[in-house]
């Protein structure tokens, strides 16, 4: 049961093309959106669309693949962990992330 401990998979659209950075030691970081939908019915029968969007980022050769083919609306599927941080912005005020580290992608759409 340890393997399954902090996994992440998520399937959606790409809300931005990808950041690409180039660290000193050529390492590749990507970071992007994608934006997953839910549809139900609520109590009245009236059908219901809720739009969650995850921040993802990827290092390495899944950032090189992202770079190479993935674009904003591109349908992927990703798998990773489920990270938080913080840091203090620029007025000294503590500010949160929540991100999904992805260590596996796959592209779903042409």
């Amino acid at each position: 049961m340890s393997a399954i401990r902090n996994k992440v998979q998520l399937i959606g659209n790409v809300g931005n093309d990808p950041e690409i950075k180039t660290l000193e030691s050529g390492r590749k970081l990507a970071h992007l959106t994608i934006a997953t939908n839910e549809i139900y019915r609520n109590d009245k029968g009236e059908k219901v669309e809720q739009t969650e969007w995850h921040r993802i980022t990827a290092w390495g050769k899944t950032a090189e693949l992202i770079e190479k083919y993935v674009v904003k609306g591109k349908e992927i599927a990703v798998e990773g962990k489920l990270t938080h941080r913080s840091y203090d912005d620029k007025n000294g005020e503590k500010r949160y992330i929540t991100e999904v580290v992805v260590n596996e992608i796959l592209l779903l759409s042409k």
